[in-house]
């Protein structure tokens, strides 16, 4: 009862509350910041993990300005269900070069972070144009304008140096090639033994299929790679009943 009586005076004290309550969320707030300062001790690097190519970082980008984290979650938990629809659970170094990350919070639509490779670039395509020809119950919109806006990476490199300083490691020559390696991800035929040796496991083809380099290429690149860098066949996931 002696608790209750000095918790009474401060709930009829508002300066002494004021107070009191900037202590507890500062806590709260050094709790939860001062560990992303240590990130790089604490995230264990997995073999395959790479920065996004710049035609990938660009399809994030366009994935990030149409809001997709808003039905869409990258953050497989480590739950029985969760494990056997999607596949492996989230590996904390899968979202170490997201900034901001894509984990989100709701599922309106199914979660994506396995998404790569499950459907080939045609699905992708007439998906984007009109989800309900391929998923009629889907409440998803129309994002067939992603074709017609095309991009020619004119500003990739700036981007990516915008990245660096935030801690992804994209080095000198990654940069100086920005612009080559954004390119040359939708042309098969052309030289693409840098960008494979700068980005390992980057996949390349006309992702849309038409002439030139839309947001549509750049949004299919980014999905196709999500969960691909990894080999799950060398874990072995263990997840919660």
């Amino acid at each position: 009862m002696a608790i209750l009586d000095k918790h009474k005076i401060i709930e009829k004290n508002a300066s002494l509350l004021l107070v009191f309550s900037f202590l507890v969320v500062t806590i709260g707030g050094i709790v939860e910041i001062a560990p992303l300062f240590y990130l790089e001790n604490t995230i264990e690097e997995v073999e395959g993990v790479r920065p996004y190519s710049p035609l990938e970082l660009a399809g994030r980008d366009v994935y990030v300005r149409e809001g997709c984290y808003v039905c869409h979650s990258q953050m497989i938990r480590p739950m029985r269900d969760e494990v056997e629809r999607y596949g492996h659970y989230s590996l904390a170094a899968e979202s170490m070069y997201d900034h901001p990350f894509q984990w989100g919070s709701k599922r309106t639509g199914p979660d994506l972070a396995r998404v790569g490779g499950r459907y080939s670039d045609e699905w992708h395509v007439d998906h984007l144009r009109n989800p309900q020809s391929v998923v009629p119950e889907s409440v998803m919109p129309k994002y067939a304008f992603l074709e017609r806006k095309m991009i020619d990476g004119k500003y990739i490199a700036d981007s990516m140096k915008t990245h660096r300083v935030v801690g992804v490691p994209y080095t000198d020559e990654m940069l100086e090639n920005a612009v080559a390696d954004f390119t040359v991800q939708i042309d098969p035929w052309g030289d693409t033994d840098g960008l494979l040796e700068r980005y390992p496991g980057a996949q390349v083809r006309n992702f849309d299929g038409a002439p030139g380099i839309s947001e549509m290429d750049a949004l299919i690149a980014y999905l196709q790679m999500l969960g691909t860098l990894v080999d799950f066949s060398t874990f072995e996931p263990v997840a919660n009943r």
